[in-house]
Protein backbone atom coordinates (compact mmCIF):
# COMPACT_ATOMS: atom_id res chain seq x y z
CA UNK A 1 0.00 0.00 0.00
CA UNK A 2 1.46 3.40 -1.06
CA UNK A 3 1.82 6.13 1.79
CA UNK A 4 0.35 9.40 1.67
CA UNK A 5 2.11 11.64 2.60
CA UNK A 6 0.67 15.49 3.66
CA UNK A 7 3.11 17.21 2.03
CA UNK A 8 7.32 17.00 0.38
CA UNK A 9 9.28 19.05 2.13
CA UNK A 10 13.16 20.05 1.78
CA UNK A 11 15.48 19.60 4.44
CA UNK A 12 16.99 23.26 3.20
CA UNK A 13 13.05 24.74 4.03
CA UNK A 14 13.32 23.17 7.43
CA UNK A 15 14.41 24.73 10.79
CA UNK A 16 17.38 22.93 13.05
CA UNK A 17 16.95 22.35 16.93
CA UNK A 18 20.58 22.24 17.88
CA UNK A 19 19.53 21.17 21.42
CA UNK A 20 17.59 18.57 20.38
CA UNK A 21 19.61 17.42 17.41
CA UNK A 22 16.65 17.20 15.22
CA UNK A 23 15.11 18.92 11.95
CA UNK A 24 11.09 20.49 12.43
CA UNK A 25 8.51 21.98 9.89
CA UNK A 26 5.66 23.45 11.13
CA UNK A 27 2.16 21.46 10.54
CA UNK A 28 -1.31 22.34 10.13
CA UNK A 29 -2.09 21.18 13.56
CA UNK A 30 -0.44 23.90 15.57
CA UNK A 31 2.54 21.50 16.51
CA UNK A 32 5.45 20.28 14.05
CA UNK A 33 7.13 17.88 12.01
CA UNK A 34 10.54 16.68 13.38
CA UNK A 35 12.91 13.92 11.48
CA UNK A 36 16.24 13.65 13.90
CA UNK A 37 19.65 13.99 12.41
CA UNK A 38 20.13 9.95 13.09
CA UNK A 39 16.92 8.98 11.19
CA UNK A 40 18.30 11.15 8.63
CA UNK A 41 21.85 9.29 8.48
CA UNK A 42 19.93 5.96 8.46
CA UNK A 43 18.19 7.23 5.27
CA UNK A 44 15.04 7.65 6.69
CA UNK A 45 13.00 10.19 5.34
CA UNK A 46 9.60 10.47 6.80
CA UNK A 47 9.28 13.32 9.23
CA UNK A 48 6.17 12.60 11.71
CA UNK A 49 4.30 15.17 14.26
CA UNK A 50 3.46 13.95 17.32
CA UNK A 51 -0.18 15.51 17.93
CA UNK A 52 -1.77 14.54 14.78
CA UNK A 53 -1.20 11.49 12.23
CA UNK A 54 -0.13 13.55 9.25
CA UNK A 55 3.61 12.72 7.85
CA UNK A 56 6.11 14.49 5.56
CA UNK A 57 8.99 13.27 3.00
CA UNK A 58 11.95 14.75 4.02
CA UNK A 59 14.00 15.52 0.52
CA UNK A 60 17.35 15.25 1.16
CA UNK A 61 21.05 13.88 0.14
CA UNK A 62 21.95 10.95 2.51
CA UNK A 63 25.35 11.51 1.09
CA UNK A 64 25.16 15.04 3.36
CA UNK A 65 25.25 12.51 6.20
CA UNK A 66 28.12 10.13 5.40
CA UNK A 67 30.83 12.18 7.43
CA UNK A 68 28.72 12.52 10.67
CA UNK A 69 30.78 9.22 11.84
CA UNK A 70 34.04 10.59 11.60
CA UNK A 71 32.90 13.77 13.74
CA UNK A 72 33.56 13.70 18.01
CA UNK A 73 29.79 13.98 18.79
CA UNK A 74 29.85 17.73 17.14
CA UNK A 75 26.48 18.77 15.03
CA UNK A 76 27.47 20.98 12.13
CA UNK A 77 24.08 22.12 10.42
CA UNK A 78 24.03 24.58 7.54
CA UNK A 79 24.03 27.76 8.74
CA UNK A 80 21.23 28.72 7.18
CA UNK A 81 18.95 26.04 9.14
CA UNK A 82 20.15 26.84 12.84
CA UNK A 83 17.77 28.65 14.85
CA UNK A 84 19.43 32.03 16.03
CA UNK A 85 19.66 32.34 19.85
CA UNK A 86 18.78 36.01 21.35
CA UNK A 87 21.95 37.72 22.35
Amino acid sequence: MPVSYYDEVELEDMAYDEEKDLFHFPCPCGDRFEITRQQLKDAEDVARCPSCSLIIRVVFDPLDFEDDDDRDGTVVPHPSNTIAAAA
